[in-house]
């Protein structure tokens, strides 16, 4: 075995008879590194939106979301509430109550959700850090305040400037009531600021105190959701169990990415589709190292012989150019992990490749992995390997006799 691990290496790099066969080796080698570089920059793409993205639900996604598990709303328990801040690690806890809405400023009106939140919640989300005009104020002289996401102040034109124009928030009644036949409640808000998250928020929420949301629905003590923010240093899902068991299954306790669950599902299967289109495509490549090896074995023949009838079985004979092939194989994803991590630096510093359009990024988002290079080891490593099976056979079969012509 260590004989045939020897003539491998000398193989791959000595001089072979005809220049044509160092300069196909050197194709395969260089298609192989090409196929495996471009397996760690597709999968680096789709990490850095994945995380990009991330980020930007961080701002209105909290560490963990209490939610019920049957029904939209739950009761305001300050024993409940006691109960979960004995839990290690929290840091904010603030309630809020969540509903579907109806807007309407001056001439405009639009459909939306509206959040009343409770003093906490700009601390669990660093919500100031969003606020793209005006600031975050909830009341004010008595006077009910708001801050709408860019996307609704554009919807319905608010100018948040004007003082005196309110924005007035109707909600359908669950009960018809005979001394109001109206099937809607309204009440009014002035807003004060302006959000900017992701264009999903902004264009539907606006964010009151939870005071007046619940007056508006008429949900008194009522909340849909407790929202936490943990301590530095805290694992997200450590602590999500650990509440989970304190509340019990009354009670849905998700962390960050639980939350949005489903749209980061959607992202892993469009990756490894990316990926394993990309494989598929790397199965071409591998016709360079058939085709090398095929080359290597017809020009050493005449070895091949001589090893045979110096007592060389011709399982050894396979296993030579087997080692030889991942020898290649080898070589070219290393020169393949070298060059990803190049263009990853060069991406990430002077961006290459710069994304069209008015994007909020000006070029295209990356993050590597370690996961990501031992899949892409693997993977390639076994295709390098599966090209040279056909020409080890080849060279299993030569003939011990043969002659030179």
């Amino acid at each position: 075995m260590n004989l045939s691990n020897k003539i491998a290496r000398r193989y791959l790099f000595a001089k072979k008879s005809t220049n044509a066969i160092n300069l196909i080796t050197g194709i395969a080698v260089f298609g192989i590194a090409i196929g495996a570089a471009a397996l760690i920059l597709v999968l680096s793409v789709f990490n850095g939106f994945e995380d990009l993205i991330t980020g930007m639900f961080s701002h209105y996604n909290p560490d963990i979301k209490i939610t019920a598990a049957v029904g939209k709303t739950f009761d305001d328990d300050s024993l409940l509430v006691n109960d979960i801040l004995m839990v290690g690690g929290i840091q904010e806890l603030s309630r809020t109550l969540e509903e579907v809405a109806y807007f309407k400023y001056k001439d405009q009106q639009n459909f939306g959700k509206i959040k009343g939140v409770d003093g906490h919640f700009r601390y669990v989300l660093n919500f100031d850090s969003t606020m793209q005009e005006g600031k975050f104020q909830l009341f004010d002289k008595g006077r009910n305040l708001a801050v709408v996401g860019r996307g609704m102040r554009n919807k319905l034109g608010i100018n948040i400037e004007d003082e005196f124009a309110s924005l007035n928030v109707f909600m359908a009644k669950k009960k018809e009531s005979p001394m109001d036949p109206r099937p809607f409640r309204r009440k009014s808000l002035y807003p004060a600021g302006v959000f900017a998250i992701q264009q999903e928020f902004d264009s539907e929420y606006v964010i009151t105190s939870l005071k007046f949301a619940q007056e508006l629905t008429k949900s008194k003590n009522k909340i849909s959701s407790l929202e936490i923010k943990l301590k530095p240093g805290y694992p997200e899902e450590a602590v999500r169990d650990a509440i989970q068991r304190v509340i019990g299954d009354k009670y849905v306790v998700k962390d960050r990415r639980q939350q949005q669950e489903s749209f980061l599902k959607l992202m892993r299967v469009e990756k490894w589709m990316a990926f394993a289109i990309a494989s598929l495509m790397l199965l071409l490549v591998t016709i360079n190292i058939i085709g090398a090896l095929w080359m290597i074995v017809l020009d050493k023949r005449r070895d091949i012989a001589i090893l045979r009838s110096m007592g060389m079985t011709a399982n050894n004979i396979q296993r030579i150019f087997l080692r030889l092939g991942a020898y290649l194989t080898l070589f070219g994803i290393g020169i393949g992990f070298v060059l990803a991590l190049i263009i990853y630096y060069l991406q990430n510093t002077v961006g290459l490749v710069k994304v069209p359009g008015d994007a909020l990024i000006d070029a295209y988002p990356s993050s590597l992995r370690f996961t990501d290079f031992i899949v892409v080891f693997v993977v390639v490593f076994l295709i390098g390997l599966s090209a040279s099976i056909a020409p080890s056979i080849r060279a299993k079969r030569i003939d011990p006799l043969i002659r030179e012509e």
